[in-house]
């Protein structure tokens, strides 16, 4: 018994992956699968809410290991599992990621616009609230052509991160 295509296998395994990862509190943020000489190489990026490390990427691995074992029939041969977290370059695309990236400075790509950054506050559903030039402003997440996280080598300014956790604790206090 051989096993299906490239693409038709990975839409077959995400969602039993998907429910492996969600079970232990994770998110699967991509699954890809390739052909690596006579095996295949299932690659797996989970993420969390707090982020993810060494120890969660273990436990998340050993998760989708035994699923991908429950499942075997699916993949019929053998293959390499290769669990990871996102990268830092990883684009953001999902609020989710808006909403992990919280106080992280980011580079946004509008159409017809020159690349600007901005550090990141609220996020919800629809858009972001970033911090640019001293200034809150609210930006919709449909408006966004790209947007990644810069990679920060010393620590954000407090007069920053303090504009944006007033916004946070205001925005509460309306709420209740």
């Amino acid at each position: 018994m051989s096993s299906p295509p490239r693409g038709e296998l990975a839409a077959q395994l995400t969602p039993v992956v998907r429910e492996a990862v969600e079970a232990i509190g994770f998110d699967l943020e991509s699954l890809d699968v390739n052909q690596a000489g006579r095996r295949r190489l299932v690659k797996v990026v989970v993420d969390g809410d707090e982020g993810i490390g060494l120890d969660e990427v273990a436990q998340a691995s050993r998760a989708v290991s035994a699923a991908l074992d429950a499942h075997e029939h699916l993949i019929a041969g053998p293959y390499t599992l290769e669990v990871t977290s996102p990268g830092a370059d990883r684009p953001l695309t999902r609020p989710r990621h808006w909403r992990r990236a919280r106080l992280r400075l980011v580079k946004v790509k509008q159409p017809d616009q020159v690349e600007w950054f901005g550090r990141v506050g609220d996020a919800d559903e629809s858009g972001v609230t970033l911090l640019v030039k001293g200034r809150l402003t609210r930006v919709e997440y449909r408006t966004i052509e790209k947007a990644v996280v810069e990679v920060e080598f010393k620590q954000p300014p407090v007069e920053e991160l303090a504009l944006l956790e007033d916004r946070s604790s205001e925005q509460e206090e309306e709420s209740e």
